[in-house]
């Protein structure tokens, strides 16, 4: 199928979405080293990329920019909301790939209510049915904000109920503020300890859960703070890609750091090269690797 006629197979045969997902093949197991490509940033409202407000905002921009990174060597899969799952699996490039459903995105950015990060998209059953390998979901911890707590027994819910499923639980800690209003995370060894140390003890179990970090000054310290695998947040690579890529080889090297998720700094690079953005990405993780 084409990315031009995902809108007429939708409207006209909404069961071709359940189907397709039902012969996507599936690998047997997460490989030990993961590079995830991140596309659940639309549905927090979250579409600025680089200088670009609304860079995200083209759906079918995007789905081009994530089949490419898809088939780049290396790439093992992506995260994303069902919208964007579901267009991916209907294009057929998910076979083979790890895919990982984003569960809360009630959170809007620059909301009143961000703090509050509801579960508005995939919850843990749906995510098993769908055939997919884990969710992801988003905890900000914020002292003076009582929705933090409703996150919390958000996040603590899906983590035991994904792993009765026996499927990965992603979860994206942070420590975060208010500034003039808008929410603002803490990336400070200190504050990301705290974040990670919350985090690990969400749910009944911690057997399937994997975190999500930033990477930041004295990242052995943030990588003490647990036991559980741990997977590198891409953020913004600004102009020069070069200072992103170092931090992300150097805190690779960590015992428990086992992989990288990156989205807007892989697919909307400055110079607009998706190929070239993911494979040094890659080569990061995989020393020896060579493009082709």
């Amino acid at each position: 199928m084409r990315i031009g006629e995902l809108t007429d197979v939708r409207a006209a045969r909404p069961e071709a979405v359940a189907e397709a997902a039902a012969r996507r093949v599936r690998l047997p197991s997460l490989p030990d080293r993961l590079v995830i490509i991140a596309a659940d940033h639309p549905a927090r409202g979250s579409l600025a990329a680089g200088p670009d407000p609304v860079a995200m905002a083209d759906r079918r921009d995007l789905l081009e920019r994530l089949c490419t990174a898809l088939e780049r060597p290396g790439v093992d899969g992506v995260l994303g909301t069902p919208d964007v799952l579901e267009d991916l699996t209907l294009l057929g490039v998910l076979d083979g790939k790890v895919a990982i459903g984003s569960m809360n995105r009630g959170g809007l950015a620059g909301a009143a209510f961000e703090i509050d990060d509801r579960f508005t998209a995939y919850d843990a059953d749906a995510i098993a049915a769908s055939g997919l390998d884990g969710g992801k979901m988003l905890l900000r911890i914020e002292d003076t904000d009582p929705a933090t707590a409703r996150t919390l027994e958000g996040c603590a819910h899906a983590v035991t109920a994904l792993a009765g499923h026996r499927l990965m639980a992603m979860v994206e800690p942070f420590v975060s503020h208010r500034i003039e209003g808008r929410v603002r995370n803490l990336l400070t060894p200190e504050a990301m300890i705290r974040a990670v140390s919350v985090a690990s003890g969400l749910g009944a179990t911690s057997a399937y859960t994997w975190l999500k970090v930033p990477v930041v000054p004295e990242m052995e310290r943030v990588a003490a703070a647990t036991t559980l695998p741990l997977l590198l947040l891409g953020g913004d690579i600004g102009d020069d890609p070069r200072t992103v890529l170092d931090g992300w080889r150097r805190a690779l090297r960590l015992p428990g750091v086992k992989g990288l998720v990156a989205g807007r700094s892989l697919l909307y690079p400055p110079d607009g090269d998706v190929r070239a953005a993911v494979d040094a990405a890659v080569s990061v993780l995989q020393p020896g690797f060579r493009s082709r």
